[in-house]
């Protein structure tokens, strides 16, 4: 046999081995979390110790045709509809975009909510919940996250590890940072997402959940400054198109103490003043449906939630007690870290821990069934609570 012959009957195997690896790869994915799943998972904790709060889902960091994304606000918003999503939350370029701004509003029973992604000296930095600036922002990070608060809103750093990186100086009183972007993750293994391509096309949540990897970066980041500032991490679509798609990967949960507001100006401020806050989760939701979840700390008798500080010491008063629920059907891993380290671990719906030990609490959640999403990968991000002494 001429070894012409031999190559071409290599590579027509190689294609067909190729093409088999995928339809596997695509009729064996499965999202988890239906609700026959996930309800009635029993509880270890006390019902007077369960907050009460009201969930909404939306998705962060988007950009439409007022900077360079590819569709219409009118366009998000119905793919918003389609993905059942409470909210979404634009970042045109800008400083800020006013364009994007005017389009604020209620469309197809979506809040549309504006921010702007800055192009700033040190990379790009998203401000959210601010009242429009009688002029632009200033190009220098630090003047521009001090003129946002001014405004009433905050700021977030934007992929600090891709595209324009971030360079770091001092911490300027940013309220949050990215720790997963679905533009980064398509972008930074072109081999991969090369290999993936097809199954994009066929099986679009089974390719980019394929496509995610552990952020150790953003996440060292985060944890390196969050431990003192309570800095918020966020999931984020960095959606230009494919607005449907990407619709479905990352989402945020926001917690409500009260009912979501009927009015958008309300809502507006509500949604926004819960994250400036940190009363949020990130979820990969293409891999599993992660309502439900929650994170906080009781200390005589008194609940705290994510994103708030509690004082601690040996006093009488004793210790707090962080409790984690994850009240899934599916298997998965719930751990409690503290300033970056595992302190525990659970395996079923709750997770109580109590310590006086101060520091930066969090958790975490893995997925433990067959799943395209990598097992490093945290499949549930929580906000941080902060533990500090409350004498000296």
């Amino acid at each position: 046999m001429s070894a012409g012959r031999i190559v071409r009957r290599g590579l027509i195997l190689a294609v067909v081995v190729y093409a088999l690896w995928l339809g596997w790869r695509g009729l064996s994915f499965r999202r988890y979390g239906s609700t026959s799943e996930a309800a009635g998972a029993p509880s270890v904790v006390a019902a007077a110790d369960i907050p009460r709060v009201f969930e909404i889902e939306g998705v962060y960091h988007m950009h439409s045709r007022f900077s360079d994304g590819s569709g219409t606000v009118d366009a998000i918003a119905a793919a918003a509809a389609e993905a059942k999503l409470n909210f979404v939350v634009l970042t045109d370029h800008g400083a800020p975009n006013r364009e994007a701004l005017a389009a604020a509003g209620r469309a197809e029973g979506v809040l549309v909510l504006c921010g702007t992604e800055i192009s700033s000296n040190r990379g790009h930095l998203v401000a959210l919940g601010f009242d429009a600036p009688a002029r632009d922002f200033d190009r220098a990070a630090e003047i521009a996250a001090g003129e946002a608060a001014a405004l009433g809103g905050f700021t977030v750093i934007a992929h600090p590890y891709s595209k324009v990186s971030w360079s770091w100086g001092e911490w300027a009183g940013y309220s949050g940072l990215e720790i997963l972007n679905a533009d980064t993750e398509v972008k930074r293994s072109l081999p991969r997402s090369l290999l993936f391509a097809p199954l994009l096309l066929l099986r679009p949540d089974a390719a980019l959940l394929a496509l995610v990897t552990r952020p150790e970066r953003e996440i060292a980041a985060w944890d390196r400054w969050g431990a003192a500032r309570s800095v918020r991490a966020y999931y984020a679509a960095d959606a230009h198109f494919a607005y449907r798609t990407l619709f479905r990967l990352f989402h945020l949960h926001v917690l409500l103490e009260e009912r979501p507001a009927g009015g958008f100006d309300a809502a507006r401020r509500q949604i926004f003043g819960a994250l400036h806050a940190g009363r949020f989760y990130n979820a990969i939701e293409a891999a599993a449906d992660a309502d439900g979840f929650r994170f906080w700390a009781v200390r005589s008798g008194r609940i705290t939630p994510m994103g708030s500080s509690v004082a601690v010491d040996s006093s009488q008063s004793g210790p707090a007690r962080l409790i984690v629920r994850a009240p899934f059907g599916f298997a998965h891993e719930i751990r409690l870290l503290r300033d970056g380290r595992p302190v525990a671990s659970s395996r079923g719906a709750d997770l109580v821990y109590e310590t006086i030990e101060p520091g930066a609490y969090r958790a975490e959640v893995y997925l433990r069934e067959r799943t395209p999403l990598r097992s490093d990968v945290p499949w549930i991000a929580s906000n941080s609570i902060l533990l500090f002494k409350d004498k000296p």
